[in-house]
């Protein structure tokens, strides 16, 4: 169920996780629909609509009796998967950072303990700065 870049979810808790995937995977859009619908329903502007961009949907509809539409329609179904891999990029990006803002669920902070004296180090550190040992660094 590994759908998006951990980037996205770096620091989340289980929570927050399962919180992004659920709204991520309401959000997200598939490739080969994109492609399909500008294949056959480009003249109408369909693959527009589906990514929301409805501005450009109305103006492909407006002059669908032209055929204009259509050969755009067909050139832009090569243009699609990277158009829908953009949108889903961004559907991620704002539904992290509002999942972040939110504040439901606190961040997941790391926290290291010096194996001599048990004093808590900072994430990255490479000695304990008050018994100078080397950190112990969980596998991640």
């Amino acid at each position: 169920m590994n759908y998006t870049d951990p980037l996205y979810t770096a620091g989340m808790t289980e929570h927050q996780r399962a919180w992004f995937y659920a709204e991520y995977d309401q959000a997200r859009r598939d490739e080969v629909v994109g492609v399909l619908l500008a294949l056959f329903l480009g003249t109408f502007g369909l693959h527009h609509f589906y990514l929301r961009r409805n501005g450009l949907g109305v103006l492909y509809l407006l002059f669908s009796w032209t055929g204009i539409p259509a050969i755009l329609g067909f050139v832009e179904a090569f243009l699609m998967p990277g158009r829908v891999r953009t949108y889903n990029a961004m559907q991620a990006t704002h539904i992290s950072s509002q999942i972040r803002l939110s504040g439901a669920f606190p961040l997941q902070t790391a926290t290291i303990l010096c194996p001599s004296c048990g004093s808590s180090l900072a994430v990255g550190a490479g000695f304990c700065p008050r018994c100078g040992v080397a950190a112990a660094h969980p596998i991640v």
